[in-house]
């Protein structure tokens, strides 16, 4: 994997994010076509990621009415310290 810094943060990222929008069920939203991850294959994802590399999310408050940034903490649960989380409020 390869790193970068990300911007005058200090903060060492991946050069690829893991984008969360697909995790949880929303069938009342606009894009409840893109929600279909459960948390136990939220679960392999995000461990897969981490394996590969990745310290880099994405997740926002809106994808699946807040699911996707629910399961992302479990999924991550106590290695939460060594990943960025980049995330959109107010939608």
């Amino acid at each position: 994997m390869q790193y970068a810094k990300l911007g005058d943060t200090g903060l060492i990222v991946s050069r690829l994010a893991f984008g969360t929008m697909t995790f949880g069920s929303a069938p009342n939203t606009p894009f409840a076509s893109v929600h279909k991850v459960d948390q136990a294959a939220a679960n392999d994802l995000v461990a897969r990621a981490l394996d590969g590399g990745i310290n880099f999310f994405n997740t926002a408050d809106a994808y699946a009415g807040g699911d996707s940034e629910r399961m992302l903490g479990k999924a991550l649960g106590a290695r939460r310290k060594e990943v960025v989380i980049a995330t959109k409020v107010g939608n």
